[in-house]
């Protein structure tokens, strides 16, 4: 799928409220998409939304809260009434979580692998079947993470989830190609993007230090437009594997790889960047 083809087509974002999902927002109306921004905060949607409609883009906004599955159906409802078809669902909504894994409330635990993980799983429950009932090419891309080939420490809710997202993109792959081989299936495995995704974790007295030393190190990081550049690129070249920092990527799966042929430790190959 060229970019060119992408033209008219519709994307729906989860997410777009900020960060990547509105990085990739702008891009696709960039590309000449109509886009459905959803985000479970509807006052930052609409201030995505009026930018995007003001240069003439054709915007549908749904506040969606992504581990309801009735609010996804009703995302996909309201895609399919509007624009009659889907070309890209982007299943990019995500939290964060820091703190040894034994000091995270249960509930943060919950929403964390609920908004990741669970949250992708609503996304191709609700869209797949409809996309996969038109003949003509479309394109699911969950957001997963180089966290997904990673293990780190006092990161473990977002790590789980994030390997979770892998699991099940690597299972719908196969799934869509034997089914609806119409449907490219991606991951998208960001490294340092400069998101606001660490401004929403709570700061427990165990892990103030943490949080505060992610947010100040991934305000350094690539911007969501250049990310989503990236993206769309790897959309275009119909890729798996849509990566933003490969030589991190692949640093990071070489000692995973290492770790599981070697049925090694954990810590064998830990360096503190794992």
């Amino acid at each position: 799928m060229k970019l060119e083809e992408l033209r008219d087509g519709t994307a729906v974002i989860t997410g777009a409220g900020s960060g990547i999902g509105e990085g990739l927002a702008r891009e696709a109306v960039n590309l000449g998409m109509n886009v459905v921004l959803a985000d479970i905060s509807a006052e930052r949607l609409e201030a995505v939304a009026a930018d995007l409609r003001a240069d003439g883009a054709h915007v549908l906004t749904v506040p969606t809260d992504v581990t309801v599955a009735a609010d996804v159906d009703a995302l996909a409802d309201a895609a399919f009434a509007e624009f009659g078809a889907v070309t890209l669902l982007a299943n990019n909504a995500g939290l964060e979580s820091v703190g040894f894994t034994w000091d995270i409330p249960a509930d943060e635990w919950r929403r964390v692998i609920d908004v990741n993980l669970t949250g992708v799983f609503h996304g191709i429950r609700s869209f797949v079947p409809r996309m996969g009932a038109d003949p003509r090419p479309s394109h699911v891309v969950n957001t997963v993470s180089v966290g997904g080939v990673a293990i780190t420490p006092k990161m473990t809710a977002y790590a789980a989830s994030k390997h979770g997202v892998q699991a099940l993109t690597e299972s719908l792959y196969l799934e869509c190609a034997e089914q609806f081989p119409q449907i490219r299936v991606s991951v998208f495995s960001p490294g340092q993007v400069a998101t606001r995704i660490f401004e929403d974790v709570a700061v427990r007295p165990q892990s103030g230090s943490d949080t505060e030393f992610w947010r100040e190190n991934i305000r350094e990081g690539m911007s969501p437009v250049a990310a989503a550049k990236i993206y769309f690129d790897g959309v275009a070249q119909e890729e798996f594997w849509i990566l933003t920092h490969p030589d991190s990527f692949d640093r990071l799966a070489a000692k995973r790889a290492q770790v599981l042929t070697g049925k090694l430790r954990p810590d064998a190959l830990f360096d503190g960047r794992n």
